[in-house]
């Protein structure tokens, strides 16, 4: 016998729909197994009793499933936690109703003139989050993220001027609160809503910053029809995820109160600053991605769980982020090595296949921002950093030669940076194509071979690799 396929009326025993309080642009993977996880959770947990509406940001896109499901769908944990693996399939209730702003725009600023939304989420990509001055304020809807924000909110500051919103932008960028907000102002001085409306804006709305993190694979194509069977109904909408999951908000009081996650006992929480959040994962989890990258790809794996099962690249992973790294940050040691064993498990987890292929794009800049400020702590402090840090440089040189033992390997940067590599190796030794590599400053952001500590070490490991 056939299963059915997921809705209300199939899945007996279904919460009633609570009122609905947020706004949600977008309802990807990522969005439905990370915010609306958390809101069931909260309404579970908390008095907080709200439900998502979500915003189909873009015209393209098939929401379909969602809307055929009634919101409804299953997150499955799976992956490492704690040395133990873990496989939690938990039903989200929290999703109300699809508005789709393309299709229907006046429902769109109706979401507007009620005063129980007081939530606004987003994830609208890294480039969601920009100012469009091809945008006009009669379009219906606006073109850009920020554009549609702004139509929304002079329809709430037309009918509910003393009542605003808490806005918490996902978009993985530095200070996404204060960047979306600076977008918002200027949609209201390109379309000339007038200085009121502005200050309304600055005044009435929360624009808080906010970090997030949480590997979402998507649907999980391989398990699917295990877990159908298991759940006894076909979901489309299923969505994979780890287990490990992050959202740290800088946020007043009113949000706190207005949006109450931290009470719930996720790993969610207010914060007056979130650099040092920001600064851990910057360092361990995408400083040993960087460098097991280019180790690894050398070694012969293809993916991070085969970095950590390889003898040699395990090992240098576990040292550099617990003997390099660590030391570096001005935290805790009970904060840094609960979060490096955390993400080692994260890096162990069976269920999600990263590929080196996909991380190595950019590994210069990405070498820069992740690993280069734990290198220059040791050298502006008169040490010599710890041969893992050392071997890290010396690997992503090695890489972007392109080639290793007669194999291409999957250099991917800026052209410039290509041209720049190529360009090097073509002087007349290893020790002047070091050296030239390091005074390049547009690559570090300073000139690396005033510090000899680094230049006697790294050169012993470039010339071994090299040579090799």
């Amino acid at each position: 016998m056939s299963l059915p396929t997921l809705n209300r009326q199939v899945l007996q025993g279904t919460r009633s729909l609570a009122p609905e309080k947020i706004i949600q642009f977008g309802g990807g993977n990522f969005l439905r197994a990370f915010v609306d996880w958390m809101v069931d959770e909260m309404n579970e947990k908390t008095d907080f009793r709200g439900s998502v509406v979500i915003v189909k940001p873009t015209p393209s896109g098939n929401y379909d499933d969602l809307i055929q499901q009634e919101g409804l769908f299953h997150v499955l944990s799976s992956g490492i936690k704690e040395g133990t693996i873990v496989n939690d399939i938990n039903l989200v209730q929290s999703v109300s109703r699809v508005v789709q702003p393309y299709q229907d725009f006046a429902s769109y600023l109706q979401l507007a003139e009620s005063t129980d939304f007081q939530i606004i989420v987003s994830n609208t990509t890294e480039a969601g989050i920009v100012f469009d001055a091809k945008d006009q304020f009669t379009d219906q809807p606006a073109d850009s993220f920020p554009g549609k924000l702004t139509q929304l909110l002079h329809r709430r500051y037309r009918v509910h001027p003393d009542i605003g919103f808490v806005i918490l932008p996902c978009e993985l960028i530095e200070k996404n609160g204060a960047q979306l907000r600076t977008c918002v102002l200027q949609y209201a001085q390109h379309w000339q809503l007038g200085s009121d409306f502005e200050d309304w804006v600055s005044t009435k709305n929360s624009f808080c910053n906010t970090l997030v993190d949480r590997i979402v694979p998507g649907f999980p194509e391989e398990r699917a029809a295990t877990i159908f069977e298991q759940i006894q109904v076909v979901d489309n909408l299923l969505v994979a995820a780890e287990p490990y999951h992050l959202w740290v908000i800088e946020g007043d009081d009113h949000a706190r109160y207005t949006f109450p996650i931290h009470q719930t006992g996720l790993n969610a929480h207010f914060a007056e600053d979130l650099t040092p959040y920001r600064t851990i994962k910057v360092r361990v989890l995408n400083g040993a991605h960087t460098a097991m990258t280019v180790f690894g790809y050398l070694f012969g794996c293809r993916t991070v769980g085969e970095c950590m099962q390889h003898p040699t690249v395990s090992v240098f992973i576990r040292a550099l982020v617990y003997e390099a790294i660590l030391p570096t940050l001005p935290y805790r040691l009970e904060e840094k090595t609960q979060y490096a064993a955390a993400t080692l498990d994260r890096f162990r987890n069976p269920f999600v296949q990263h590929r080196l292929s996909d991380i190595a794009l950019n590994s210069i800049s990405k070498f820069q921002v992740r690993l280069l400020p734990s290198m220059l702590w040791y050298l502006k402090n008169n040490q010599a950093p710890p041969l893992p840090l050392v071997q890290a440089l010396a690997y992503l040189l090695t890489f972007y030669k392109g080639s290793w033992k007669n194999e291409q390997l999957p250099v991917r940067d800026h052209a410039s940076v290509l041209t720049f590599f190529k360009n090097v190796s073509e002087l007349p030794t290893p020790q002047a194509q070091l050296l030239a590599i390091l005074k390049q400053e547009s690559l570090w952001g300073e000139d690396l071979s005033v510090f000899p500590l680094l230049v006697d070490r790294l050169e012993q490991e470039v010339l071994s690799l090299w040579n090799a």
